[in-house]
């Protein structure tokens, strides 16, 4: 099978990609943690490429909770408006006492047709009801209309620095139920280095609901946890939810590619389901991970058993070149490029 133009933007973490009908928007964490991008295209492939339009900026050092490390934002369509969730922390980052940063999930919407031109409101901190570092929120609409949230928040009685939760909301910006916990890091591959579970996404499929997850450390050990609920099910009874008992998605050395997480899900124009993720193309972190720029986005194709479940199979080589690239050509020093999606 032919290999797909990966990675599809360069230094961009937490990439999330949303097909509409103008084409593919796409967003992630700018390097410099200081505001909001969106790229449009009309394949996965020319996100590259794509001219990106800064949306919104960061508040200046010192004026509040907006101020710093503005990390890993979504863009939604919920109803007839836009929606963006991102996290970010007031200029003191983080709390020395506790060992975690302060960072909380806010929400901006868009009334216009283009959330690219469009004019963008600031709606403020989303009050999950709990005063702790919360981050990473994604957003479905599910069949019966209503909207929920998914986020990852840290509870100080729970060990570790964030687990799942859930909620129906009044608007996007509103919870509407007070936070579920779905799932916390308690199985010894959620735990290395760092006690974590993040960046949830939701994959819908037949009658089956899954929400996937990253855990562990930012390092090569950074692997893909799912949740799996019916459909019909109470969403907001975490009883519904059934965590896979291994990680789904995992570190590749034969391919050179490190800690993929922190995924989405799109499909392509003839209806394939496409995982979108970052990884890294090396180990040898000078520094801070944090600040560390190349983790680069990537796409996968998912496949599916007979009985619905995804199977997200290993990340792919790079077939375009990246920052501090270790990627080694294919015997014949040709790669099989798939440029179609």
């Amino acid at each position: 099978m032919a290999l797909l133009p990966n990675p599809i933007v360069l230094q961009r973490a937490d990439p999330f990609v949303l097909r509409t009908d103008d084409g593919y928007l796409f967003t992630g964490s700018y390097p410099t943690y200081d505001r909001i991008t969106l790229r449009r295209s009309h394949t996965l492939s020319g996100l590259q490429t794509a001219e990106e339009h800064t949306i919104w900026r960061k508040h200046a050092s010192g004026t509040g909770a907006m101020s710093e490390l503005i990390w890993a934002p979504e863009i939604h369509r919920v109803g007839d408006r836009w929606a963006i969730y991102f996290a970010a922390a007031p200029t003191t980052a983080i709390d020395q006492a506790a060992d975690t940063f302060q960072h909380r999930i806010f929400c901006l919407t868009c009334d216009d047709a283009d959330p690219i031109t469009g004019t963008w409101t600031e709606r403020g901190q989303v009050d999950t009801g709990m005063d702790t570092f919360s981050l990473d929120a994604t957003t479905f609409t599910h069949t019966d209309g209503r909207q929920y949230l998914i986020w990852a928040q840290q509870d100080l009685a729970i060990e570790g620095h964030s687990n799942l939760y859930i909620a129906r909301m009044a608007d996007p910006w509103t919870l509407e139920t007070k936070p579920v916990m779905l799932s916390k890091p308690e199985l010894d591959w959620e735990k290395i280095r760092f006690i974590v579970e993040e960046g949830p996404a939701v994959l819908r499929h037949g009658d089956r609901i899954f929400v996937t997850f990253s855990a562990s450390g930012t390092g090569p050990e950074y692997a893909v946890g799912m949740l799996t609920a019916n459909a019909d099910a109470d969403l907001l009874d975490p009883a519904s939810w059934t965590k896979s008992p291994e990680p789904v998605f995992t570190s590749d050395e034969t391919v050179r590619q490190f800690g993929p997480g922190h995924n989405s899900f799109t499909t392509t124009p003839d209806g394939r389901d496409v995982i979108v993720y970052h990884c890294r193309n090396y180990v040898e972190i000078l520094g801070d991970p944090l600040f560390d720029p190349n983790r680069h986005a990537y796409m996968g194709l998912i496949a599916w058993d007979e009985d619905g479940t995804p199977r997200f199979g290993k990340p792919q080589l790079a077939t375009r070149w990246t920052p501090a690239t270790t990627d080694v050509l294919p015997p014949d020093g040709r790669l099989d490029v798939d440029e179609t999606l």
